[in-house]
């Protein structure tokens, strides 16, 4: 007999199926659900965000206000609670996260649906429906009361409701454009070796195809720890043998990476995400000259895109990497860059401490701007810069200072690559990302 769960489960799949089965009888999106095949529709959030902004004191702090939500949503709709972790704390954190994103990002319209589009297509592997997002929109709407009491608006609700709409209706369409393809992919682990005492490097093979970029990132599950989610950048490019490699570093926190460092052995099992990210090279890019710049396990994202360029060397004229200190000469992953940089002359290597004959004496830390000439106006323009940084640290703020830094030297913004929305799930281990689950 099945439990209630794993009815649920199969009830979401039959609904999966009937939704592609719709898609690809009616191409043109007719009798589709208006939460998929709507687009969102043209939006200034700029005066939404100035009310809303305005009047957050109302319900501040959010923290507060999204327990609020939780307990509403839970006490109407019970079997959404196994969606989350056993603890909420870090989720309602993270949640309040999230909401300080919306509002301060309001008036970009189009980078916020891009963003929540490939959220809502992450979330697939989480169970997460449209339904769910209509229950989360009652709820907030209802907590959003009980803390504003008597000074709370029609206005103020209305806008509360665009914002909140404008990032579900662009979450479901990401989720309903990615329907034909697995939520998750099951991958056996071939390989698992330390490098150092709390740093291992994982082989896996997925048992359906999976199609990524070189520079992307997937988020990994450990049957140890079944709905807890993390991400690692892909440290390998596409390979005939399907084989994907992954860099983790243990937090000591019990977390995902703990699970899969230390518990973790080869003939084991991993569940995948989709890839997704903001390094992958271009698929048409003009030759120009390339900075890659990386620190801890960050180094990983570089190691793929390093044997990319290398595929396809019509790409660059020159490569510079700078690697911050236990990455590079010395670090877990030298003997492979060693053997990578011999007779790669259009490859120069730096790390921690040195500097690059071509251009200025390193900045300290990441030495970011060590790679860029200065000798000649405008030199910095035709460089196109690369940077990860470890997940395992807290790097929004310092890739943000590093970015300025290079923007600073001359390097156009859109020459600029960095995971901007890697914070909505690198700060804990063992939790979901997005609205509904972090």
């Amino acid at each position: 007999m099945n439990t209630p769960s794993e009815d649920y489960h199969a009830l979401l799949a039959r609904h999966d199926a009937m939704r592609l089965r719709r898609r690809i009888l009616s191409p043109d999106g007719v009798g589709a659900e208006p939460w998929s095949a709507e687009a969102p529709q043209p939006y200034d959030g700029t005066s939404d965000q100035q009310l809303i902004s305005a009047f957050l004191p109302l319900v501040s702090p959010l923290e507060e206000l999204i327990a609020e939500l939780y307990r509403v949503l839970f006490e109407r709709q019970p079997y959404l609670r196994s969606l989350f972790p056993e603890s909420m704390a870090f989720q309602q954190a993270h949640l309040a996260g999230i909401f300080r994103y919306l509002i301060g990002n309001l008036h970009r319209t189009d980078e916020m649906i891009d963003t929540f589009a490939q959220l809502g297509r992450d979330h697939r592997k989480l169970g997460v429906r449209p339904a769910h997002f209509e229950a989360f929109e009652a709820a907030l709407i209802e907590a959003l009361r009980i803390r504003a009491g008597a000074r709370w608006t029609g206005a103020l609700e209305d806008a509360w409701l665009r914002m909140l709409r404008l990032a579900v209706s662009a979450m479901v369409r990401g989720a309903d454009e990615a329907i034909a393809e697995p939520p998750s992919w099951e991958a056996t682990v071939t390989s698992h070796e330390f490098r150092t005492r709390d740093l291992a490097v994982l082989r896996v093979r997925p048992h359906q195809p999976y199609a990524f970029k070189a520079g992307q990132f997937a988020s990994l599950e450990s049957p140890l720890l079944e709905q807890a989610w993390r991400p690692y950048y892909l440290a390998r490019a596409p390979h005939p043998d399907g084989e994907l490699e992954f860099h983790v570093r243990a937090r000591g926190a019990g977390g995902v990476s703990d699970a899969l460092v230390h518990g973790t052995r080869e003939g084991g099992t991993v569940r995948l995400s989709a890839p997704r990210g903001a390094l992958a090279l271009p698929d048409r890019t003009p030759s120009a000259d390339v900075v890659l710049i990386a620190s801890g396990t960050g180094w990983a994202a570089m190691k793929a895109l390093l044997q990319q360029i290398d595929a396809e060397r019509f790409r660059a004229h020159r490569v510079r990497l700078l690697l911050d200190e236990g990455v590079g000469e010395g670090g877990y992953d030298a003997a492979f860059l060693e053997a990578f940089r011999r007779g790669r002359p259009w490859l120069t290597v730096l790390t921690a401490g040195q500097t690059d004959p071509a251009g200025p004496s390193a900045d300290p830390g990441l030495r970011a701007l060590a790679g860029i000439p200065a000798q000649r106006p405008g030199a910095a323009a035709r460089h196109h810069v690369y940077l990860a940084l470890a997940p395992e640290a807290s790097t929004t703020d310092l890739a943000r200072a590093v970015a300025g830094r290079l923007a600073t030297a001359g390097v156009p913004a859109t020459h600029i690559h960095h995971d901007t929305v890697w914070v909505t799930e690198t700060s804990a281990s063992t939790t979901r990302t997005g609205l509904l689950s972090a």
